[in-house]
């Protein structure tokens, strides 16, 4: 089994679980907003902010298969994918990136899932961060999305999805609101694919920026302040 795959039982065992059950419990009020700009076919990289351990149960609960039907993949930490949560992690769409050196496989997986016009997780800033502010996007995510372009065996062409999440708390605990936010797709046929070096860091200009104007206009609209 490639370890990029999802195992369908078991989606359809945890998806209900997360979706109506452990979420909506656990949480306050929980608002998503732009679900619409999700596709529905093709290649998505999703890229959302990093604010809490909660974003990988957030993001299946805004854009899983429950509520957008496409299966989603994830780019994970590799000490996070070990022991009985690895084996769950992996099966669930799952694979390893080491932060400090991506690998070359780790790039070669991201490219092939989303040039075959899967959906991609991955938090572009790597690391969870509590400031309420966007950090400076990891490079490759843009080198990601513009191989796959170049790379592409599907109709659409790769979008990018800059996605905020915000909780009432830092440190999110019972009864803590949720605003998550889904931003305007980025188009990477709007790149030139034959300087894809220089197009890929616009690129991740072009999505840092979404991403902080997404962030702090969410973050002033939202009906609760950040602790």
């Amino acid at each position: 089994m490639p370890y990029a795959s999802v195992s369908r039982w078991l989606s359809c065992f945890l998806y209900p679980l997360g979706c109506y059950g452990l979420i909506p419990a656990y949480f306050g009020n929980l608002e998503i907003i732009g679900r619409e700009n999700i596709p529905s076919s093709g290649p998505i990289l999703l890229a959302p902010t990093h604010r809490s351990r909660w974003d990988a149960l957030i993001i299946p609960y805004t854009a899983g298969r429950w509520k957008t039907g496409r299966d989603l993949h994830y780019m994970v930490s590799a000490n996070e994918i070990k022991g009985v949560q690895g084996w769950f992690i992996r099966r669930m769409g799952g694979f390893p990136v080491d932060p400090s050196r991506p690998g070359l496989s780790t790039f070669r997986e991201s490219v092939k899932l989303l040039s075959a016009g899967k959906a991609l997780v991955i938090f572009p800033e790597g690391n969870i961060f509590r400031e309420p502010t966007v950090q400076p996007l990891k490079a490759g995510i843009g080198r990601i999305a513009l191989q796959a372009e170049l790379q592409r065996e599907v109709p659409e062409s790769v979008k990018l999805i800059p996605i905020s999440i915000h909780y009432s708390q830092t440190y999110p605990h019972w009864g803590t609101d949720v605003k998550v936010t889904v931003g305007s797709a980025i188009d990477t046929t709007n790149y030139n694919l034959k300087a894809i070096k220089k197009s890929a860091e616009t690129l991740n200009d072009d999505l840092e920026q979404a991403l902080r104007t997404l962030y702090e206009t969410s973050r002033l609209e939202t009906s609760f302040s950040l602790s």
